[in-house]
């Protein structure tokens, strides 16, 4: 009986799909495979223009290395660094800028994080880290890290993050709404606003900088503070969030300038009176107390209409309020007699 399948075809036999998913059995593939290597031969033929055989490359003829426990970058992807604007560590603004054109996709990753340092980084231990609570509050205390993690429940969420010079980023951040900390303390209706203090370490050089006015603080209305989104960060990128980066406790404010969201905080102050903050006591005619996101209302020395983004260096329009005014914006109804966009 002849059998045409057996030397030319495959037999419909041997094509056994996988779980239904359409894949082919490799036995059919495997028994078949000199005539697929002839099919391709001759149409090298066809041609005249055969391919040599590909050489082995040398890494992939021994084993490669052993699996460490923490896992880290490749040394091809080492090659891919941050620039520095202050190598030496002089005390003065520090730069570490993300090179965009090496980058791809929209989150930039967390060893390239663009990073703006005016003292230094501090040299905090997350295990010995406390944050002082008081002002106007019925439960003032001292906090250390582990103790209010225990008591808030932790969440992932993914922000936007726009600098008020004009470009802007995309972060996993990892902690807790803020408004969890405010019902642990309890402010009392007398509260109008509360004041954020970050670090002062004596390893951060810049605070021998006579022009700055240390410690950094920010601020916000109460009504700013109890809104969800408020984040108080104790990670990013699924880790804790490094000292560099405002660890081990910071605050994310994705609706407003990114400087408004103050890092390594030590302390948070309740109280009736606004208090003037950092930037805004610097130079109040270009930073204010608000400081939220609006591309209509420029920058004294620069537009706000449009933003850089970290990782592909695209420029897009600004949104206001970054984005979130759907979550943030009822907030502002009425202060419209405020300078709310500096």
């Amino acid at each position: 009986m002849r059998n045409g399948n057996r030397r030319g075809g495959i037999n419909s036999a041997d094509i056994e799909q996988i779980g239904g998913n359409g894949l082919l059995h490799r036995r059919a593939l495997l028994g078949k495979g000199l005539v697929f290597a002839g099919a391709a031969s001759i149409g090298a033929d066809a041609t005249g223009a055969a391919a040599e055989p590909l050489k082995d490359a040398e890494w992939s003829t021994h084993q490669g290395k052993t699996i460490g426990p923490k896992g880290g970058l490749s040394k091809y992807e080492d090659l891919t660094v941050r620039v520095l604007s202050n190598p030496k560590g002089e005390p003065r603004t520090q730069h570490a800028r993300t090179p965009h054109h090496l980058l791809n996709g929209t989150i930039t990753p967390s060893h390239l994080h663009f990073t703006i340092l005016h003292n230094g980084i501090p040299d905090i231990d997350p295990e010995q880290h406390k944050m002082v609570i008081h002002g106007m509050v019925k439960q003032p205390r001292t906090y250390d890290l582990d103790d209010l993690l225990k008591q808030v429940q932790l969440e992932e969420r993914i922000y936007r993050h726009r600098c008020v010079e004009t470009w802007a980023m995309t972060v996993p951040w990892s902690g807790f709404a803020l408004s969890q900390l405010l019902a642990l303390v309890e402010p009392l209706a007398s509260a109008k606003y509360v004041m954020f203090e970050t670090a002062q370490d004596k390893t951060m050089r810049g605070l021998n900088a006579p022009f700055y006015p240390w410690p950094y603080t920010e601020g916000l209305a109460m009504d700013e503070a109890a809104n969800d989104m408020a984040f108080m960060v104790t990670g990013m990128y699924g880790k804790p969030v490094p000292p560099q980066n405002g660890g081990p406790l910071r605050i994310a404010l994705p609706w407003k300038y990114g400087f408004k969201s103050a890092k390594s905080i030590v302390k948070i102050t309740f109280t009736d009176k606004k208090p003037t903050t950092f930037w805004e006591g610097i130079g109040p005619g270009e930073y204010g107390f608000w400081a939220n996101v609006n591309p209509t209302v420029p920058h004294p020395r620069w537009s706000q209409a449009r933003e850089r983004l970290l990782g592909s260096n695209e420029m897009v329009p600004t949104q206001i309020y970054n984005g979130y005014g759907d979550f943030v914006a009822g907030l502002y109804s009425d202060r419209k007699s405020e300078k709310l966009f500096m």
